[in-house]
């Protein structure tokens, strides 16, 4: 196993949500990640009383695979960056333990505002490449 220092990693993960151009962002996550990764998000509050009342004890919206995952990237980055202007960036807080990184990030306004975040675990292969991600927006 090769030791990728945490907060390298961290920025690399955050930096492949803002790449506008869809090869690069594809290269990026190729980087990244492992063929059959697993992304894993907790869903925002509203979704997850919905799933409640729908009888859904739990609720995880999940991308498998690297094709599945850079339609996912695309969707944010259109949403999110794109169309509302946000970026993102890791809060330099990123630890490793064996082959988990831990780390917060934040999701920053225009004006350089910080009106969001979450926290990421990141569970890693043998080639550092991201096997799962677990993510917990507002965390």
């Amino acid at each position: 196993m090769t030791e990728t220092d945490p907060q390298d990693l961290a920025d690399r993960y955050i930096a492949q949500w803002m790449v506008t151009d869809a090869a690069e962002r594809r290269a990026a996550i190729e980087r990244l990640w492992a063929k059959d990764g697993t992304h894993v998000l907790q869903p925002p509050v509203e979704i997850r009383e919905t799933a409640a009342g729908l009888g859904f004890d739990r609720s995880a919206l999940q991308a498998r695979g690297v094709d599945a995952f850079e339609i996912r990237v695309a969707r944010s980055h259109e949403q999110f960056v794109k169309e509302a202007g946000l970026t993102f960036r890791a809060a330099g807080d990123a630890v490793r333990l064996h082959d988990m990184v831990k780390f917060s990030w934040e999701t920053v306004s225009g004006t350089g505002e910080v009106v969001g975040g979450g926290l990421e675990i990141l569970i890693l292969d043998e080639h550092d490449r991201i096997k799962a991600d677990y993510m917990f927006p507002g965390a």
